[in-house]
């Protein structure tokens, strides 16, 4: 049952202190507006805050992409994210997505990158065609799974493709890279971020 609002001695309508109660989701939502405001239009969607850093990656099943060439294709699932030992930078990545071809070389240079595992998700694509795209472009992927219906993507806070977490060896996000890395992403983000997930995170006293 919902409380009806504080009126006037009169009657007549809210009293103030009924309508600043009202006030208050709305100046709630007005900040968190502003929030995405000032992170889009500083021309980089990367600042757009999210929910999940600092928490353990999301519990989710990645399904197999089946016979894609040079990959471990089984999928993978949250466990798997935590057990390495190393740093680990899932990208979302599907064969329709421009921006994608555009960031692969820089994929494709993390794997090689010492102490880190790339894992991809691919989100909404055909198999046929995900498959196609790892062959012309090489694959980079040490683990590789499908999200075919998106749901994993919601739980990720994915807002389109590409995207790319960093987690440390424990599993965490450290790190959340919005749209395409290019190669000056990679220098001065992607792989400082990456060096400050191999350091544990400080303990709260």
């Amino acid at each position: 049952m919902t409380a009806a609002p504080d009126r006037t001695a009169d009657g007549s309508g809210p009293s103030r202190r009924g309508v600043s109660w009202l006030l208050v989701p709305l100046g709630i939502f007005l900040g968190i507006a502003a929030l995405f405001a000032v992170a889009l239009r500083s021309g980089d969607p990367s600042r757009v805050p999210s929910a999940l850093i600092g928490k353990p990656a999301p519990v989710f099943v990645f399904t197999a992409l089946e016979a894609a060439k040079g990959s471990n294709a089984n999928g993978f699932d949250h466990t798997a994210l935590a057990g390495t030992g190393k740093v680990v930078v899932v990208n979302y990545w599907a064969s329709w997505c421009a921006p994608c071809v555009e960031e692969h070389p820089q994929l494709e240079a993390l794997k090689r990158v010492a102490g880190v595992i790339v894992a991809g998700v691919n989100m909404k694509d055909a198999p046929d065609d995900a498959r196609r795209f790892l062959t012309r472009y090489g694959n980079p992927f040490e683990m590789i799974g499908q999200d075919r219906s998106g749901r994993g993507a919601i739980e990720w806070g994915v807002y389109g493709t590409p995207e790319t977490f960093i987690l440390d060896a424990a599993g965490v996000i450290r790190a959340k890279h919005v749209g395409p890395i290019s190669a000056s992403d990679l220098k001065s983000k992607i792989l400082p971020a990456i060096e400050a997930a191999r350091a544990p995170l400080p303990t709260r006293g």
